[in-house]
């Protein structure tokens, strides 16, 4: 019986990829360490948990027993992770993936539909040369506080199998594979592996866990499936729906095959040609995981408790519940990159959610991934916490906060899905109809807004502004679709009371920006980036130009920026009541000034070409796998849960907008230009739409360099013109060979 195996330090949050399943999701480290892993949904306890505490978290490791050096990476436009073993001896890898296929309507005569198989799929195989290896099966169910009794079942060519026994928590089993690969010949064996007892009592283990080491030459591979065992009837018979299908190296090699068809064909729908696609796209992926498949909900990270400070200020807390501000964000996120499925599948969980509102007709600002509403936040004081941060704590406390905000983000999300994917029903519009009606009633309360502050409720500007984009869709949709809409005058007087109330409230006239709200006025807060990127105003507002500069001056000088990071605000200026400390710059408030000063650059190039730059340098704090954090530190170390779908959904609609910012700088004259967005009707205008600038006027005689250059557009304007010219032709054609394919068809 082997002891206290797995010695190596506990490894940043930022060196581990994600997996998954749509169900749950596992973060595996660089040096091939299972560190987090709840069962069998996001929301379920941990099995591993060792990236909350080293000893006695759980973990599921693989390791090489000769010095090698590691690398990770996604198979190419897939979420199955590949980590590489390398050294002179020998080049290993381990494929970790959880089965995914595509889902099918039955048909008549057709085979069925594979099942969906919640397993976690582990293979191992050397490359080139030989490598030892050791591998360590230490569940810790229920968060570590469960006991479990481990039994081993000793195979007929010592190819074990290990099951796991939790009555409080999950019956999980561990199961192995060989394979000699196609270098082994008729008379060569499959390598050999035998399991054994682990006992990490020493380390607060409630139940013994498995070991094992063996040695593969190039060509070999060894698999370890990790499921939930099969459960037993009434009449002692495994259930049609839970029967596992037997195991073999044909099924591992199907199941591989399978779930890198369904990735791929599923990012092939990704419709997004533009500047930095590859980000965007492995952003796209991150935020397919995280989604809940049964329900369409999307949980925030697939951790909890990942400390947000490093310095004990107990900032940590569960993100596996499904934000709606989070959700309607990504809602638009999706919808850009042509994912409408997804899109889809999200409003119809939020329209079901609209069926069980609150008794004072509004919603909870989260829920469930199964759409309920109890989520009690307590501690476990066990557990050391990541990097010995403590509290960890499980459930959210914030579960009843008034947000008013959601509203806005919802009607958005509405109003997106409406214009770029299903038209609304009736009886969906009946509900947005009462969600306005709800916001009029309620927009002028304080409240904790965004940041969820545990403090004192105010008048914060992101919220009065979200309410005024609820209403302001609300109207939208009611114009749009002439739906009927009986308090059509009062929602307007509403809007326009709002907007003139931040106006004369919301600004600090003597610092020249938006405050945070009402009452802290002096206060400077990055969340109001967003009024341009919701169309409350134009980029080039001079009172939102000011704010953004403010926010763009150093901290030491009184603003938000650091190293081209954005803060959300002075933290030594507010007490907010979630316990102090230096937070790291915010990930989604970097990305919302840089969208705002590529709107901006529409009419100041420089202001564009800072966005650029920030965005550039941004991308640079995604770790090895392009996976991006909620808060990044001074030293650039990544902050709070991992990874964070929030910051993904900015990421994608940041890309999106200064992608297309760029492209209007490389334009046709402004004679076959369609209308500037700020003077459009429509907040959202189709990815085709382009875009221009009024001339800039000069009373000084034009230079020689000028002459060159305004001849250099004419010559431009031209080519642009002509190969719009060329291109209607193709397609006129196309259509006319389409429409003449279609007659002889007939």
């Amino acid at each position: 019986m082997g002891e206290n195996m797995l010695t190596d330090a506990l490894q940043d949050a930022q060196d581990h990829g994600m997996i998954g399943n749509c169900r749950t999701a596992a973060l595996v480290s660089i040096s091939g360490t299972v560190a987090q892993l709840c069962w069998p949904d996001f929301d379920s306890p941990s099995v591993f948990a060792r990236i909350l505490d080293k000893d006695h978290g759980g973990h599921f490791a693989i390791r090489t027993d000769s010095s090698t050096s590691t690398k990770q990476q996604y198979l190419p436009s897939t979420n199955i992770l590949i980590t590489k073993f390398l050294s002179d001896e020998g080049v290993g890898q381990i494929q970790d993936f959880m089965p995914l296929s595509h889902s099918r309507k039955p048909v008549l005569g057709a085979s069925p539909a594979p099942p969906f198989l919640p397993w976690l799929i582990r293979r191992v195989e050397v490359i080139r040369g030989s490598l030892p290896f050791t591998i360590e099966c230490a569940p810790a169910f229920n968060y570590a506080r469960s006991s479990h009794e481990t039994t081993i079942h000793k195979g007929d060519h010592k190819a074990d199998s290990a099951e796991f026994i939790c009555p409080e928590h999950v019956d999980l089993e561990l199961r192995v594979v060989r394979s000699k690969g196609l270098n082994g010949g008729d008379g060569t064996k499959d390598p050999e592996i035998e399991m054994d007892y682990l006992d990490l009592s020493g380390r607060g283990h409630k139940g013994l866990g498995v070991t094992s080491s063996f040695t593969l030459k190039e060509g070999e591979s060894v698999t370890f499936v990790l499921s939930e065992k099969n459960k037993k009837s009434n009449c002692g018979e495994e259930t049609k729906e839970q029967a596992a299908p037997a195991l073999s190296e044909t099924l591992i090699q199907s199941l591989l095959a399978e779930t890198t068809s369904y990735w791929l064909s599923w990012i092939s729908q990704c419709t997004y040609k533009g500047r930095w696609r590859e980000f965007m796209q492995r952003s796209a992926l991150a935020l397919k995981l995280l989604t809940y498949a049964p329900t369409g909900a999307l949980v925030a990270a697939p951790t909890f408790s990942i400390p947000e400070d490093l310095h004990g200020a107990g900032r940590n807390w569960d993100y596996r519940y499904s934000w709606l501000r989070d959700s309607s964000f990504s809602v638009y996120a999706l919808l850009r990159l042509g994912f409408t499925e997804e899109a889809d599948q999200y409003m119809d969980w939020l329209f079901s959610l609209l069926d069980h509102k609150n008794e004072d007709g509004g919603l909870q600002i989260m829920y469930t991934i199964h759409s309920e509403k109890d989520m009690e936040e307590f501690e476990l004081p066990h557990l050391d916490g990541h990097k010995s941060q403590k509290p960890v704590r499980i459930g959210n406390g914030a579960m009843n906060h008034l947000q008013l905000d959601i509203y806005g983000e919802l009607m958005d999300s509405i109003y997106l899905s409406q214009k770029m994917s299903k038209p609304m029903s009736w009886e969906r519009w009946v509900k947005v109809r009462s969600l306005v009606d709800y916001v009029c009633t309620v927009w002028d309360q304080p409240d904790l807004s965004i940041w969820e502050v545990r403090g004192e409720r105010q008048n914060f500007l992101y919220s009065k502004v979200m309410c005024w984009v609820a209403i302001d869709r609300g109207l939208r949709l009611a114009d749009k679709r002439s739906f009927p809409a009986p308090n059509r005058n009062h929602w307007i007087a509403v809007r326009d009371q709002i907007y003139e109330e931040i106006q004369e409230k919301g600004y600090n006239k003597e610092g020249g920006f938006y405050a945070q709200s009402y009452e802290n006025i002096d206060v400077l807060d990055s969340s109001v980036c967003v009024m341009p990127l919701t169309f409350f105003l134009h980029a080039n507002d001079p009172r939102f130009i000011s704010t953004i500069k403010k926010i763009l001056e150093p901290r030491d000088r009184g603003g938000l920026t650091e190293n081209n990071l954005v803060y959300r605000y002075d933290t030594n200026k507010v007490d907010d009541g979630t316990g102090g400390g230096e937070e790291g710059a915010f990930s989604m408030c970097t990305l919302w000034v840089i969208e705002a000063l590529a709107r901006a650059g529409e009419f100041d190039k420089d202001l564009l070409a800072t966005s650029v730059g920030m965005l550039e340098d941004f991308m640079g704090y995604s770790n090895h796998l392009g996976l991006l954090s909620e808060e990044i530190s001074k030293g650039g170390e990544p902050l709070g849960n991992f990874p964070q779908a929030f910051s993904h959904v900015g990421l994608i609609s940041t890309c999106f907008n200064v992608d297309k910012h760029l492209k209007g700088h490389f334009r046709p004259s402004r004679r076959t230009m369609s209308t500037p967005s700020f003077l459009s009707s429509d907040p959202y205008p189709s990815p085709s739409t382009s875009y221009s600038s009024p001339p800039a006027a000069t009373s000084t005689p034009p230079s020689t360099t000028d002459s060159t250059t305004a001849l250099l557009t004419h010559l431009e304007s031209l080519l642009v013109s002509k190969a719009n010219e060329i291109a209607a032709a193709g397609e006129l054609g196309a259509a006319l060979l389409a429409q003449q394919a279609e007659l002889e068809g007939r």
